[in-house]
């Protein structure tokens, strides 16, 4: 039988802590996979659903957006999958009875991992204002309410509009067609959160704000250098695809603060030999960076290769003929290159120097080099600089356009990349939105939108007061945690769509709806009986098929598409001309529609038929053609840049941990890094932590520093003496967000820079 719900919150704040692993996933995480999939699930329905799992004619994963081989293994899965495919597919259910026993005020006072394992959303709610509880609610009463109040507004441009990563191409497309139909750009998304860094200087070096590289090339490489990335616990799949990489002769670097489990030695569940514990080492070289550091190490990177080809007897350490036929500002680069000095390269970096120029002799090794990243290089003031730096990098070797090299940027939830792809940004591109109006017939809204820490500020201050997000866990996943509560509490309306219970739904606007939605793993069936289909698009722009096959947890839920055009037409009247109510009967006939707007899309519904999908063309991987204003790819010469860290401070990132995957906390452990039963943990050097006089299993408040003078502090975290580098720590998100200041964000794309705070510990007070 499924566990129930917990009734409680369970203790957190005197978590258990071990020796971390030497190695990830094997037989254990096959078990820790069974026990919680058989917890939320039971035996028969876990069997059932996990089997389905990336597979050809089944559904794609809700987890992470890594890519699926052309062959899935028959458990193609890992440990955080099958935790998001429990979730998802719970037995557990949270109806009307669930919230007339409980009151928002208290509801507010529990923990995300609480509100999240009390189970599925089955009935529409509606929190009046002034009300204590959610009440149901009708379908046409949800639409006729949300109606009024956009209708009523003054501007189009006082709603907002929000996207998760886990709405399928056909929603996210309708969605912001009807958003623009309404008269707006503001749609932000959690890209604006996580890799809108990567979008704006992959857009201005090569031409497209996407990676370069296919699976196949992860096979073919001879470096592949991980950088602030922790695949192990946030992509899981993706070691598999190392593991691959590593049989086919690859070496492979990481760069990051804290040892991973999952990038020292892979115990892959899939063969005899990583059931028993005998995986390969993934990582031949561990550059253990300080926080921020990333952009220095590139840069001298560059400048040995420059140095090797000009004086070290080695021309061909630079491509000279690729530079010259392909690349643009090559001399600004070179120039800025050789100025880099090896006291400012170690001050940034916190590497000793024989580390570096180890790495330097693997580059010039390699016969073609992949560099993957996230959050660790995103999330910085700097972090635009840092990713064109990778760049510039590859470019000076030609790795860029040809098989086994490229950039590899690796985005979180499932269908992020997607969503961007079908229109779900506050800043689209003048070639799409005229596309839209040849094949819609009306002037979109030219003038660009809120992303979302601007949308965070227009809700603070009353310049919008409806917040709609299809999907996600806003409040939880946005920064600086009292002040977009505090925003999100002064709109007129909030609205969620969701499948489950999260923090967001507790911190409402005047008046509150949640419409619950199909998950990907159920049945998606038209009013003629017709199962539906919907699509994805993963880390690598290959596009598929995702069928849910379970029956849906309540008859009244409503696919996030139907939702969204059912909402249409009641916002934008009878007479407006869109056939919403054949886009909500008809997929295929969304993808007609897809196909003569979005480039790559041709022949959308024959081609999206084939097992494993298509792949989105890229011009700079294809035909070594760059896109971009100079019509080449461009080399930057910015300024190398890392964080400056006071006396007695220390650099926090904000991470996950195992038990977690975005803002979803699917228990308290973190199997990877010896947590056990807790989240409010600290990872401090041991040496950072003796001049801090902090002992191990002391507790500590972290407090960060912001030009503002605001201080903001997150009490009552755990102290773990933990290998981590010299004068930074880590501890994890949604606990940390508030630390995060809102103006605190990166230079051109506005993410929030989470991963380089400074703080300061302090004993716990009490």
């Amino acid at each position: 039988m499924p566990a129930k719900p917990p009734a409680e919150d369970p203790v957190q704040d005197a978590p258990e802590v071990t020796t971390p692993p030497a190695a990830a996933a094997g037989l254990p995480a096959v078990t820790r996979s069974l026990r919680l999939a058989h917890g939320q699930m039971g035996v028969r329905r876990t069997a059932l659903t996990l089997l389905r799992v990336n597979q050809h004619g089944g559904f794609d994963c809700p987890g992470c957006a890594w890519p699926e081989p052309d062959r899935p293994h028959t458990a193609e899965f890992c440990e955080n999958g099958a935790k998001a495919v429990a979730e998802e597919a719970t037995v557990r259910r949270v109806g009307p009875d669930f919230f007339a026993r409980h009151p928002v005020a208290l509801l507010a006072r529990r923990s995300g991992y609480w509100l999240g394992q009390q189970g599925r959303l089955t009935r529409p709610m509606y929190l009046a204002e002034g009300a204590e509880h959610y009440t149901p609610v009708s379908w046409d009463s949800a639409f006729s309410l949300i109606a009024r109040e956009l209708t009523a507004l003054d501007s189009p441009d006082r709603a907002v509009f929000y996207t998760s990563g886990r709405t399928g191409n056909e929603a996210a497309f309708l969605y912001q067609l009807f958003a623009r139909s309404f008269g707006t750009n503001n749609l932000p998304d959690c890209s604006n959160m996580c890799h809108e860094s990567s979008g704006s200087a992959l857009t201005e070096t090569l031409g497209v704000g996407k990676g370069s590289v296919l699976l196949k090339d992860l096979h073919r490489a001879g470096l592949i250098i991980v950088a602030g990335q922790n695949p192990g616990t946030n992509h899981p799949r993706m070691l598999t695809a190392l593991e691959q990489a590593k049989a086919a002769g690859a070496r492979i670097i990481t760069v990051n603060p804290l040892p991973e489990a999952g990038l020292r030695r892979f115990n892959n569940p899939q063969t005899p030999r990583g059931l028993t514990g005998r995986g390969p080492e993934l990582t031949d070289l561990f550059l253990q960076i300080r926080l921020g550091g990333d952009q220095a190490l590139f840069r001298m990177l560059g400048a040995l290769l420059l140095r090797a080809a000009e004086q070290d007897g080695r021309p061909d350490a630079v491509d000279h003929a690729f530079i010259a036929r392909h690349t643009h500002g090559f001399e600004d680069y070179a120039t800025a290159a050789r100025a880099t000095t090896w006291d400012d390269t170690l001050a940034a970096t916190g590497l000793p120097r024989e580390d570096i120029e180890t790495a330097l002799r693997m580059v010039l090794d390699a016969r073609s080099v992949i560099v993957c990243w996230a959050m660790g290089l995103t999330q910085h003031k700097h972090s635009v600089p840092t990713i064109r730096e990778v760049v510039n990098f590859l470019l000076l070797r030609g790795n860029v356009g040809r098989p086994g090299a490229g950039v590899c940027p690796v985005r979180g939830h499932s269908n992020v990349q997607g969503d961007r792809t079908m229109g779900i940004t506050e800043r689209p591109t003048a070639a799409f939105l005229d596309a839209l109006e040849k094949e819609f017939g009306f002037p979109p809204p030219r003038r660009p939108g809120l992303d979302t820490v601007e949308a965070i500020r227009a809700l603070r201050d009353g310049r919008a007061e409806v917040f709609f997000a299809l999907g996600g866990n806003f409040v939880s996943a946005a920064p600086d945690t009292s002040v977009t509560e505090d925003a999100m509490r002064r709109a007129r309306l909030t609205v969620h769509v969701s499948t489950k219970l999260n923090r967001s739904h507790v911190v409402p606007g005047a008046r509150a709806l949640i419409l619950p939605t199909l998950g990907r793993t159920e049945r998606d069936t038209a009013p003629d009986g017709t199962e539906r289909f919907v699509t994805v698009e993963d880390s690598m722009g290959m596009v598929h098929a995702s069928r849910g096959r379970l029956a849906p947890a309540s008859p009244a839920l409503l696919s996030e598409t139907e939702i969204v055009c059912r909402l249409a037409r009641r916002v934008l009247g009878p007479d407006h001309p869109l056939p919403w109510e054949e886009f909500a009967r008809d997929y295929a006939a969304v993808r007609d529609r897809i196909a003569r707007v979005v480039p790559g899309f041709e022949n959308f519904n024959e081609r999206i038929t084939r097992p494993g999908g298509f792949a989105l063309p890229h011009a700079p991987r294809d035909e070594r053609r760059f896109p971009t204003a100079t019509g080449r790819a461009n080399f930057t010469a910015a300024p190398v840049e890392h964080p400056a860290l006071p006396e007695g401070r220390l650099l926090l990132q904000t991470l996950r941990s195992h038990d977690q995957f975005n803002t979803t906390i699917y228990g308290l452990d973190d199997h990877y890094r010896g947590v056990k039963g807790g989240r409010r943990v600290v990872f401090v050097h041991p040496e950072d932590a003796a001049q801090l006089g902090l002992p191990d299993g002391s507790y500590a408040d972290i407090t960060s520093e912001w030009d503002d003078g605001r201080e903001r502090t997150a009490p009552g975290f755990r102290v773990i003496h933990y290998p981590t580098a010299r004068g930074c720590a880590a501890a994890y998100y949604p606990e940390t967000n508030v630390l995060v200041p809102l103006d605190a964000t990166a230079d051109i794309s506005n993410t929030p820079a989470g991963k380089s705070l400074v703080v300061r510990l302090t004993p716990a007070a009490g």
